[in-house]
């Protein structure tokens, strides 16, 4: 029988100093050809268990520390985020509804493990107080988990329920019913060739230079099985020229590997005649060129786009009321706008804030990923749950227009906690119309404890200035509010009690 090997790449779990995961070594495997595809998934993924053995005690250990950090409710808020979009993302795999709830339910170990790439990304963020947003969530996920899904295929569920741990000997394994769950001809050719060794005992050019560059067999290999064609890219005709030029816009070496897995057909497209004259495009909209490297490592979609599609969602902004300047910092805060598509998404969204009196060209000006929700996931429950608070329509408006980033926060785990507490407040409703920046701020780092010192103390402050300024600020404000109190109540008793009055009582009293 005649064997050839093929590298399958399997990750072992190693926890980094903030709790979080990386994908290390890789382990080679040799399959006889005919049974390369079948055995490859079944009887393997036991031996991809063995490699995150010795890790579930450091795992534990880790996530723990990682979590004492943040504070239960935002952990809790947290959490579910993840499930929730882990099962979105289950479900986009071919899982049904009611497997991906069974999965979610055997996987609290996992969403712990999600939650703490969450705070390893965002650890600046949360220092400060700072939650995250749905989109920012499912954005700092969607790639970890396409990178596990590229890795695992079809045992991608078992990976989810048992981890950190391996599963037991003779289960069987739960595979995820893929649209195409078995590499196709082109793929298995694709990846052969990334690890082909030619006449002079090395692999092939190309791969030789990306590994320079950072990456390794492994993830040259998850780009090939995702993106067949860049297994045949010329080093100097399209890899090397376009690496040089991400280089070259500042873009740091250690950035390269993350592009090109986010967008490997950047190494396809022609420097000369579509990704400068697309740059150049954007620039004179007001794109700041000194942010291109911020802006690719965002979004490098950005550049594979036709000019055709970037000039339509460009002219749809124009359309909406919005200056070249104004569409240039858009671009380069959010460059994810250009893939919003104009008649599904951006016109439908416009509509729906237009009929709440809100000016939408400020709102994507602010917000722009507001843009990127759902009308009917999203966006609809969020106003009926003010709606249902008394408040108008009219006020909504306000506060979105005030507040852009209001919609994207989780219904469930974040306005409505977040409301409840600030019924116990001894504000009013129109305080959250003028600052409903009051849901974005952490309840249990940054809302209770400085109400609790307001009220403690006596003073009185608006919503705003409890928030919104930071702690050294707000220990000032504090200070001289009740010095001021303080003074007050001094010169209330000294009217009510003055010195004269109290030397005729004593002269009275003498008589």
């Amino acid at each position: 029988m005649r064997v050839f090997s093929v590298t399958q790449t399997f990750p072992k779990w190693c926890p980094l100093p903030r709790g979080g995961y990386s994908i290390t070594k890789r382990t080679q495997i040799c399959f006889p050809r005919q049974l390369l595809i079948f055995r490859a998934k079944s009887e393997t993924c036991f031996d991809t268990y063995q490699l995150c053995c010795g890790k579930a005690a450091e795992y534990q250990v880790d996530e723990l520390q990682n979590f004492r950090m943040v504070p239960s409710a935002v952990l809790t808020s947290e959490k579910e985020e993840a499930k929730a979009f882990l099962t979105l993302f289950l479900k986009n795999q071919g899982l049904s509804s009611s497997v991906a709830a069974r999965t979610i339910n055997k996987s609290d170990h996992f969403i712990d493990h999600l939650v703490s790439r969450l705070h390893s990304v965002h650890k600046t963020w949360y220092l400060v107080g700072r939650e995250l947003t749905t989109l920012e969530i499912r954005d700092a996920l969607t790639p970890y988990l396409e990178s596990l899904l590229e890795e695992h295929g079809s045992i991608l569920v078992d990976v989810v329920e048992n981890f950190p741990n391996p599963p037991r000997k003779g289960r069987k394994v739960t595979q995820v019913a893929l649209a195409n769950p078995t590499l196709d001809t082109k793929k298995i050719k694709a990846m052969a060739r990334v690890s082909e060794v030619g006449p002079s005992g090395q692999l092939p050019p190309h791969i030789l230079y990306l590994i320079e560059v950072g990456m390794d067999v492994g993830q040259i290999k998850a780009i090939t099985r995702k993106f067949p064609a860049f297994a045949y890219y010329s080093l100097e005709g399209k890899i090397k020229p376009i690496v040089e030029f991400l280089l070259d816009l500042g873009i740091p070496q250690s950035g390269i590997p993350t592009i090109l897995h986010k967008r490997p057909q950047l190494c396809g497209i022609s420097l000369s005649e579509n990704i400068i004259p697309t740059m150049s495009y954007l620039e004179k909209l007001g794109l700041d060129k000194k942010q291109w490297a911020k802006v690719i490592h965002r979004f490098p979609a950005l550049l594979t786009y036709s000019r055709q599609k970037v000039k339509g969602s460009v002219d749809y902004m124009y359309e909406l009321g919005l200056s070249a300047e104004s569409i240039g910092k858009i671009l380069t805060r959010c460059p994810h706008i250009i893939s919003y598509s104009v008649d599904e998404k951006l016109r439908p969204t416009a509509e729906y804030f237009r009929a709440m009196g809100v000016d939408v060209a400020v709102l994507l000006h602010r917000s722009p990923q507001t843009f990127g929700l759902s009308i009917d996931a999203n966006l609809k429950p969020v106003t009926e749950f003010f709606l249902e608070r008394g408040f108008t329509i009219e006020e909504i408006g306000a506060m979105i227009s005030r507040y852009g980033a209001l919609y994207t926060f989780s219904l469930t785990e974040n306005l409505i906690l977040k409301w409840n507490f600030f019924l116990t407040m001894d504000y009013p409703k129109s305080e959250l119309i003028k600052f409903p920046q009051y849901f974005g701020y952490s309840l249990e780092e940054r809302i209770k404890p400085r109400y609790a010192q307001v009220r403690e103390s006596g003073v009185k402050l608006v919503l705003n200035q409890v928030l919104s300024i930071s702690g050294s600020e707000f220990e000032k404000l504090m200070k001289r509010k009740i010095k001021k109190l303080t003074d007050s109540k001094q010169v209330a008793v000294d009217i009510e009690y003055p010195d004269d009055a109290g030397s005729d009582m004593e002269r009275q009293l003498k008589l």
